[in-house]
């Protein structure tokens, strides 16, 4: 049996497209036999690797990798068990890892927690909601979030903007649901106006969140509780850009590449100089009628994404879902901490 592990696996790496599927097909058929082989692969960034043909081979294998894993958690080899932690997530969340497992990675999170590095959250793309850091109780109510989780930026846009962040599911009534993650951010001071009423804000990351349950929506549901909230987008591909500030459940003012009209609402405090400056000629026309661009809608009304110091994140970040019937646990897909 080796020897047949040994050449199927020797054809993961093949040129041929054919053969490397029939190896995959051939070391599933072998069940768990094939784990111990597969593992050092997973997250192999070496050039020629089988990387992603192992990978797949262990995702299809599934709950029958599980027992070999854990062993290998407990008994090793050692320089297997890093790698079947990471395996153990991907296939089944956090909720198929032991207590002790468990226990480890907790410690682990809270341990990071303690340090105090800067933060540097996307700002080339995405889409975030921003709500006053003093209204976080509020924000969960409004939003309906359950299972908050203490957890690092880094974790935290991982699990909200690059893995899985929703899932379909039955609920303890056996109706079909779909709960999604939602990571609300460390609290981040808003520097641009000393004058402003509101001095810290927090933003809310989920990509299926924001575009499932539509961010002027959500935005608009937040201030009703937390008096104010803002929806931004940045879109490159399409060359877009979105900004809505909503205030006590409705829209005072917003912008859209692609609304027509684009502005809606009065302009605000930090638009007048934009405008009066067009006006003059001493900024680009496209000022006119206000800010189209969300980061200097972000930066001016709230806080901008992108690299922050650590003096301006205050505490640390939340990771929530919004079912109670499915907590984070059940997300598949290993995270960095």
């Amino acid at each position: 049996m080796p020897e047949a592990i040994d050449a199927l696996m020797r054809d993961l790496s093949d040129n041929d497209r054919t053969v490397r599927r029939a190896a995959e097909d051939g070391l599933v058929a072998l069940g768990a036999q094939s784990v111990d082989r597969l593992l050092p692969y997973v997250r192999d960034t070496q050039r020629g690797s089988p990387r992603f043909s192992a990978e797949s081979v262990l995702k299809r294998l599934g709950d029958q990798a599980l027992p070999r894993l854990r062993e290998i958690r407990r008994h090793g080899p050692g320089r297997l068990r890093g790698k079947a932690l990471e395996t153990l997530v991907d296939l089944g969340g956090a909720q198929v890892l032991d207590d002790a497992d468990r226990r480890a990675v907790e410690r682990l999170v809270r341990i990071k927690l303690l340090d105090r590095l800067p933060v540097d959250l996307p700002s080339e793309a995405g889409r975030w909601l921003a709500f006053p850091a003093d209204r976080l109780d509020d924000a969960v109510a409004a939003l309906g979030l359950h299972d908050l989780r203490p957890v690092t930026p880094v974790l935290g846009v991982e699990a909200t903007t690059r893995a899985d962040d929703a899932m379909d599911f039955q609920d303890s009534q056996g109706e079909r649901q779909r709960a999604y993650r939602v990571f609300i951010t460390p609290e981040f001071k808003s520097w641009w106006f000393r004058d402003m009423p509101i001095k810290n804000w927090r933003m809310v990351w989920g990509n299926s969140f924001v575009d499932e349950c539509d961010g002027f929506t959500l935005a608009d549901t937040l201030s009703e509780r937390c008096g104010e909230a803002h929806f931004y987008v940045i879109d490159p591909y399409h060359s877009g850009s979105v900004w809505y500030v909503a205030r006590d459940g409705r829209r005072v003012r917003s912008y859209g590449t692609y609304d027509y009209p684009e502005f809606r609402g009065k302009p605000l405090p930090f638009e007048i100089s934009y405008i009066e400056d067009a006006e003059q000629g001493i900024e680009d026309e496209k000022y006119a009628k206000g800010v189209p661009e969300a980061d200097v809608a972000a930066d001016n009304l709230s806080v901008q994404p992108g690299p922050m110091s650590a003096d301006d994140a205050h505490g640390h970040g939340w990771l929530a879902t919004t079912h109670p019937d499915l907590p984070n646990s059940h997300f598949k897909g290993a995270l960095p901490i």
